[in-house]
């Protein structure tokens, strides 16, 4: 008899920061994240989690997407993911219907995995492996200026780590510093730096980086909203530095757009919002085909397992320093541990994902359980 998906359940959780977060009229005051449940037949739990970005996400699932899984065969999660987009293209081809589409997708790999007793790694084929880490640094960035920034690139450095990136702080002149601050504490590390959306037009953005050349950035990331190829491909060809764009983007033409226009030098992809492991290999291949290279956001206990197991393993998997409001949730399971030469060692091999719920973690943040995914 079929192992089904008997019951879609989500929660949110809104996790506590040091301080706001702010990148111009971009204002975070908490960090809000969706977790899903899937539970089947057999008894077993596929759990996946991700930044809301403010989207109702809870609420897509609920009203447009929870149907289509109930009743789903576990193992056949690449057939209904694609079912469940079919039915609501309109909705569930980017933005927030994605976004909700892309955490069921993953849940179900995770319930998969589970049932056939080994780790997300094991059912792509592959195995968790070591990874290049990047630590994301200088959050919050309103109270981290050039002497704590460089304070924490020093302890980091000490510990192993190699690779740093920061976001812009509230004014140019700042982040300016903040990067010359690491560069001189990391002389040899690789830094890249956050734009946030922050930029308004290509001219602000090029002298931006005419003024930071001599710090030897790694890429300038995410620098005009989404939705403007033409603009990053303007950028990319009056600067020197390697341009990356793509996080929290994702859509039905998402990468196209920006490799069809040569805008990028690095694609970014994040499989919570994009489409979950069903999409991962089409977003990759598309990169692949045209020679770009891609780089995975974030949300480490994902992107190590997928990629490494999908044979991508020199791209470098982004942790936030613990608890400095980079991303709470991720901060409250486990940890990289960075060997010799900044790289991270592969994660347990564990059943699915591993663990991803850290009930005591999320009883201390304001949260609405609905479904009850976190009785015990």
């Amino acid at each position: 008899m079929n192992d089904v998906i008997e019951s879609v359940g989500v929660a949110t959780i809104r996790a506590q920061l040091p301080e706001p977060i702010v990148f111009g009229d971009w204002i975070m005051r908490d960090r809000e994240f969706a977790l899903i449940r899937l539970r089947s037949t057999s008894g077993l739990d596929g759990w996946a989690f991700t930044l809301t970005r403010d989207g109702a996400v809870a609420e897509q699932i609920r009203k447009s997407l929870r149907e289509t899984y109930l009743g789903s065969v576990v193992g056949e999660q690449q057939q209904v993911f694609t079912r469940a987009w079919r039915q609501g293209l309109a909705s569930h081809s980017s933005g927030v219907g994605l976004r909700a589409l892309s955490l069921l997708d993953l849940a179900a790999w995770d319930l998969a995995a589970k049932r056939e007793g080994c780790s997300i790694a094991g059912l792509l084929g592959g195995r968790n492996r070591d990874m290049p880490a990047t630590a994301i640094v200088g959050y919050p960035p309103g109270s981290n200026g050039p002497e704590e920034i460089a304070r924490q690139v020093d302890e980091l450095c000490q510990q192993g780590w190699r690779r740093f990136k920061l976001a812009v702080s509230a004014d140019r002149e700042t982040t300016k510093k903040r990067l010359r601050a690491v560069r001189e504490v990391a002389p040899n590390a690789w830094l890249g730096l956050d734009g946030a959306w922050t930029f308004d037009c290509v001219d602000d953005a090029v002298r931006f980086a005419a003024d930071i050349e001599d710090v030897g950035l790694g890429w300038f990331e995410d620098m005009f909203p989404p939705g403007d190829a033409g603009a990053v491909r303007e950028l990319r060809q009056q600067i020197r530095i390697p341009v990356a764009m793509g996080d929290e983007q994702g859509g039905s033409y998402y990468p196209e757009a920006l490799l069809a226009a040569g805008a990028v030098d690095v694609v970014r992809i994040d499989l919570t919002c994009m489409g979950g492991i069903t999409r991962a290999r089409q977003l990759i291949e598309e990169c692949e085909r045209v020679g770009v290279v891609c780089s995975p956001h974030m949300n480490a206990h994902v992107h190590s397992q997928v990629f490494a197991a999908l044979g991508l393993v020199d791209v470098p998997i982004e942790w936030g320093v613990q608890w400095t409001g980079v991303d709470p949730y991720a901060d409250s399971l486990v940890q990289p541990e960075i060997a010799d030469g900044g790289m991270m060692r592969a994660l347990p091999e564990q059943p699915g994902f591993g663990a991803l719920v850290n009930r005591e973690w999320i009883a201390s943040q304001r949260f609405d359980d609905p479904d009850h995914i976190l009785d015990a």
